[in-house]
């Protein structure tokens, strides 16, 4: 499979289960608070720290699956552009504190749920 359509196939399926989480996620939230991106986010951030060692350095597969997996899936799983205008729109309807803490929080939790996925994936595989 070209490099183009793993990615284009990756990105279709990432954009499709970004879409059905928010969905799922957004159903129960009651405040302004974006939750469904945000847990998209955090979920990307930890999935590509696990894919990363595992498939760079435990299985070695990182030139066929990285297109399909990070670039693609992972790429549309999770989306900065979507984060910039929750964060934006927060802001223009006045919800300063909401807008500073989900900034913030999502910055912090996305870093940190990158490492825990690359340490998680060292110690367990």
């Amino acid at each position: 499979m070209s490099s183009t359509l793993a990615v284009a196939l990756g990105g279709a399926v990432g954009a499709v289960c970004r879409f059905w989480l928010n969905i799922a996620v957004e159903r129960f939230n009651g405040s302004h608070f974006p939750l469904g991106t945000f847990l998209v986010n955090v979920l990307g951030s930890f999935l590509i720290g696990f894919m990363f060692v595992l498939l760079m350095e435990r299985l070695h597969l990182v030139d066929s699956w990285r297109p399909l997996v990070v670039v693609g899936f992972l790429g549309a799983l999770t989306t900065f552009s979507t984060f910039s205008l929750d964060a934006l729109l927060l802001f223009q309807q006045g919800h300063y504190n909401t807008a500073l803490f989900y900034i913030f929080s999502s910055v912090v939790l996305c870093l940190f749920a990158a490492f825990a996925g690359m340490q998680i994936t060292r110690l367990l595989l």
